[in-house]
Parts: structure tokens; sequence; C-alpha cells
């Protein structure tokens, strides 16, 4: 007589959303692509003084007998090989995208962080407290969407003038509604959920259910929306350099590049513009396509 067997129950280890996160992220080859189209344009463009060929904002290292060298020409007199070619002040192109990569990434990274910082803070007060407060807060945040961020951006550059700092406070300025208005969204669904009202009966502070409650469950969508406005950043900063009312000359950004270039794109120097033209769209793309899947991911439709 054969004694029965004992089946012992299985049990399953729940996966971790962090683990989860990052299986669904790495199953996405565009996405992956985008993140290591990232960390290749990141990592050289930081790393610009110590890899670059020249200092291209050196005046001193240069010579302006190498100017508007096509790509592949070799300094006579420095030996230095020109992979991208030299611009119509002598610097190497490749040195300048660098920089400029550096400078425009810098911008984009400050600007979109103080301005997550500044909109999630008035979003969040605005549901929390709701009345004249959140009607006040979203006439300005209603207001500024009205206008162009562009048009924005002018003016407020006409104002502060150029410089490094002005273009990141111009930003700020155009892109903190967004966070704003993303938030206050998120924040009004959760504010009636049972958790908040059984803490508010329980006499906690309003500093301590915002941060503890609330802000956790508007992460999501702020994630999603600061990746994509890094690339929009970047874009913009890009557009006020080529305008003339970004940063100075002195120091190097994409947009600048592009429009040093310009007027030589007829007369054959396409490289000037072209090289730094390739980098800023891959910067956009990379970003672009990171945040695309992010927004599916954290999608709570898609956790359904």
């Amino acid at each position: 007589m054969s004694t029965p067997t004992t089946v012992l129950p299985t049990t399953t280890v729940e996966e971790s959303p962090f683990r989860r996160f990052v299986v669904q992220f790495r199953e996405n080859k565009l996405a992956m692509a985008g993140l290591i189209l990232m960390i290749l344009l990141a990592i050289p463009a930081f790393g610009a003084p110590w890899i670059a060929p020249q200092n291209p904002y050196d005046i001193g290292a240069l010579d302006i007998l190498d100017s508007q060298m096509p790509p592949g020409s070799v300094a006579e007199v420095s030996g230095i090989t020109h992979w991208l070619g030299t611009d119509s002040q002598a610097r190497d192109v490749l040195s300048a995208v660098l920089y400029g990569m550096r400078t425009s990434l810098l911008v984009a990274f400050l600007s979109v962080t103080v301005s997550l910082l500044i909109g999630s803070t008035v979003g969040l007060c605005a549901a929390y407290f709701g009345g004249w407060l959140d009607a006040l807060l979203m006439r300005i945040v209603d207001i500024q969407l009205s206008f162009p961020a562009i048009l924005v951006a002018l003016v407020m550059l006409s104002v502060l003038g150029q410089g490094l700092d002005k273009v990141i406070i111009a930003l700020i300025i155009v892109q903190w509604d967004y966070f704003a208005r993303t938030v206050r969204g998120t924040a009004l669904v959760e504010r009636n959920r049972e958790y908040v009202l059984a803490a508010r009966c329980l006499s906690l502070g309003w500093r301590r259910i915002i941060a503890r409650h609330l802000l956790p469950n508007c992460l999501p969508p702020l994630i999603v929306i600061a990746t994509i406005d890094l690339a929009n950043a970047i874009a913009l900063e890009a557009t006020l350099s080529f305008l003339g009312v970004g940063v100075p000359v002195t120091q190097p950004s994409l947009g600048m590049l592009i429009a040093n270039g310009f007027e030589f794109m007829l007369s054959g120097q396409y490289w000037i513009s072209f090289f730094p033209g390739i980098a800023l769209a891959l910067a956009i793309v990379g970003i672009n396509l990171v945040g695309d899947h992010l927004r599916d991911i954290l999608n709570p439709r898609n956790a359904l």
C-alpha cells in the first residue's frame, strides 16, 4: 500500500515595483536605445575638459590659419587632427560640440529640477488647501500657459540680458506651470481618498500629509513630465542661443554653434552647423525615447 504524498503549498515571492519597472524598461528596445544614447552623449560631454582635443574657447590655443578646415584635416602648427573640421574661428568642431553638449545638458537639467520643485510645491498647495488659494494659483498658471513658451522666454531674456544663469531663470519661468498643473490634477484625486482623510482625523500637520501622502502618489506623472520637459528645455535653449539671446558667445552651446555656422552653409562649409545639429537631434531623440516608455510604464491604466 503506497503512502500518500503530501504536496507542500508553493509560495510566490511578490516582485518589487522597482524590479518590475526595471524588467519592463529593459524589455523595450527603443527605451534602452534611448538610454544608451543619452549615456553616450552625457559622459563625453561632462568629460570634455579631459577628452576634447582642445579647449575651443581658449583664444591662445587657436590659430586663425586653421579656420574652416574640412573634417579629417590635420593642423600644421599644433598637429591636431580635426575629425569634424574647424569653424570660422579655427575652433575644433568636435571639441566645441562636446563643450556645447555639456552646457546644454547642464542648463536643461538645472532648469527642469528647479521648475519641478517650484511647480510641484505650487500644485500640491493648491490642491490641498483649495478655495481662494487654488483659484489664484491656477489663474496664474492659466495666464502663463496661454502664451507660447518661446515668447515668454524672449521677453524675460530681453529684460534679464544674456548669460548662462539668465537662460536658466528664463527656462524655469516658462516650465514650472506644466508641473504645477499636472501635480494639482493628481493631488486633487488623492486628497479625497481614505488615507488622507484618516490622516486629517489624526490631526497630522499639512506639511506631513503633503510630504508623506500626496507627494509620493504624484511622483509617476512628475517623472514622465520631467523627462519629456528635459528634451524641450534643450531644444528651447538651443533656439534662444540660435536667435542670439541665450548664452553669450564666450560660453559654448549647441544652439550658438549652429548659429555660428549657419551663414557658411551655402558656401560649402556644412560641417560647422551640421555636426552640432546632429548632436542636438540625437540628445532630444534619446530623451524622448526614454520619456515615452516611462509614460507607458507609469500609466495607471496599464497596471490594471
